[in-house]
């Protein structure tokens, strides 16, 4: 079923980028996807063949062939973008077999390793002979999933150590783009501690003010239950701010310094939709120069730090560890990837209510109001909540990318700053906007039934996951040969 579904996406016009794209895999070396691969049998060799291709496997063997089934593996390679093997099960197939493919065997070769056990480093390690190429078997599939290839190519990859801040040059014009990334993520966090304490102290600023022709006792004034309504909406604003930031301080610092390419697709894809959000003043009518200003500052470094492409590998590889733990990993990065999507759909939700109608009918009700007499107390004031409103919407939604993204793409044995990025971003988005709700006694189950059900799907995934994510010791590491250093080794 796996590989029927990834062979019909990639035989969709675009379907392979797509497929490339939504997996985070680049292009393995030639060198190395000229002797990485799998056998499967013949039954699977059309969907094989266009399925793992774009997963990194560079040749297929099918096999065993009989006479009777050569039509079935000339209708499977033509059009193939990989190396093709048939191991035929007489003479007679062979003959028929070798116009058709790359390379006809009829036995065990020296050179093909089959092999039955996933570990990864015993790959890297076979792969280490440039004569040897390393073939998966369907167990290895079925147990480690398509992604065995990707880890595989990551772990004989040649590597360098990851900078650090001595590194960096003191000409901000030579700082490395990652640098410049770790600068945005704390940006963000420092902008959004900065909102959070506006709204507990002054709440209005004055523009606020200016804008509205009011001030926080004459809000007050109008509707007992605004101001506590407009706090809520801007500490849970606040507090995605500073999962943004934490997210992105890990994308820079854990993934696009050591090379990740993945890292730097994951940080420009979010931070395009969460800068152009700024736009939403068109919608709403309210420039704010505070999230104006937020943006100038921070816009440049956004662009410096994904302007080039990571060009050196610096990461390390770590074994795959236990099997159990590495399943449960999985488990949580399945619920991981479902949280992002639900925040995103969220944020959309979000924004489209915050430009059109502002409020949700649970809003009217803690409110005890209606759009209308807000409306007609000041005609400002209901675009002034939808500034506020679907700025969040578009937050999240710059999150929730992220989320997504490293669910997808980051999920390593040992790459503990994935799970502290992610931790540290749950906890700053979710705990605020419970907190704050609790605090105004706006603690309707239908409006925080979302709230609740990230935070359990999140705090769960969390759990599953943090063995496997958070594991590594010095003896762990694997060089590109695939040999296991010993602790303490350079």
């Amino acid at each position: 079923m796996a590989l029927r579904a990834l062979a019909t996406l990639t035989r969709s016009p675009g379907g392979a980028r797509v497929v490339t794209g939504l997996f985070g895999h680049p292009r393995p070396p030639a060198e190395i996807a000229a002797r990485l691969g799998a056998v499967v049998p013949v039954e699977f060799a059309r969907d094989a063949i266009r399925a793992l291709p774009v997963q990194g496997a560079g040749v297929i063997e099918v096999g065993p062939v009989a006479l009777a089934d050569v039509p079935l593996v000339r209708r499977a390679v033509a059009g193939r973008r990989c190396r093709v093997i048939a191991r035929a099960a007489t003479p007679e197939a062979a003959a028929r077999l070798a116009p058709y493919v790359d390379r006809v065997t009829t036995g065990d070769e020296p050179d093909l390793l089959h092999l039955a056990d996933p570990a990864v480093a015993r790959a890297a390690a076979a792969l280490a002979d440039p004569a040897t190429t390393v073939l998966a078997t369907p167990g290895v599939l079925v147990t480690a999933g398509p992604g065995w290839f990707q880890r595989v190519i990551e772990a004989v990859t040649p590597t360098a150590p990851p900078e650090s801040l001595r590194d960096v040059p003191p000409d901000p014009r030579r700082w490395p783009g990652w640098w410049w990334g770790l600068l945005v993520g704390l940006g963000m966090t420092g902008a959004g501690l900065g909102a959070a304490l506006i709204t507990i102290g002054p709440l209005l600023l004055w523009y606020d003010e200016n804008y509205l022709g009011m001030d926080r006792e004459r809000l007050s004034a109008v509707n007992r239950h605004l101001v506590p309504f407009l706090q809520h909406d801007r500490i849970t604003m606040a507090g995605t701010m500073v999962a943004i930031g934490a997210l992105y301080a890990g994308l820079a610092w854990g993934g696009i310094r050591q090379g990740w390419g993945w890292a730097r697709r994951a940080y420009l894809v979010s931070g395009a939709v969460g800068f152009s959000t700024l736009f939403y003043f068109l919608g709403t009518g309210f420039v704010e120069p505070l999230h104006t200003a937020v943006t100038v500052a921070l816009l440049p470094m956004f662009l410096l730090a994904v302007w080039r492409r990571p060009v050196r590998p610096r990461w390390k590889v770590l074994p795959e560890g236990s099997e159990r733990l590495r399943r449960r990993a999985l488990v949580g990065q399945l619920l991981m990837i479902t949280t992002g999507a639900g925040l995103f759909a969220g944020g959309a939700v979000v924004s489209v209510v915050g430009l059109t109608e502002v409020f949700v009918p649970t809003d009217l009700t803690f409110l005890h109001t209606d759009a209308d007499r807000l409306d007609a107390a000041n005609p400002r004031l209901v675009a002034f909540v939808a500034h506020d409103r679907a700025g969040f919407g578009g937050a999240l939604m710059a999150a929730a990318l992220a989320v997504v993204f490293i669910g997808l793409w980051g999920w390593r044995r040992g790459a503990s700053w994935v799970w502290w990025s992610l931790a540290s971003a749950a906890a700053a988005g979710f705990l605020p906007a419970v907190a704050v709700h609790m605090i105004i006694g706006y603690t309707s189950f239908e409006h925080l039934a979302p709230v609740y059900l990230g935070i359990g799907l999140s705090a769960l995934a969390l759990v599953l996951s943090r063995p496997y994510l958070c594991a590594g010791r010095a003896g762990d590491a694997v060089p590109a040969n695939g040999a296991r250093r010993r602790p303490g080794s350079r």
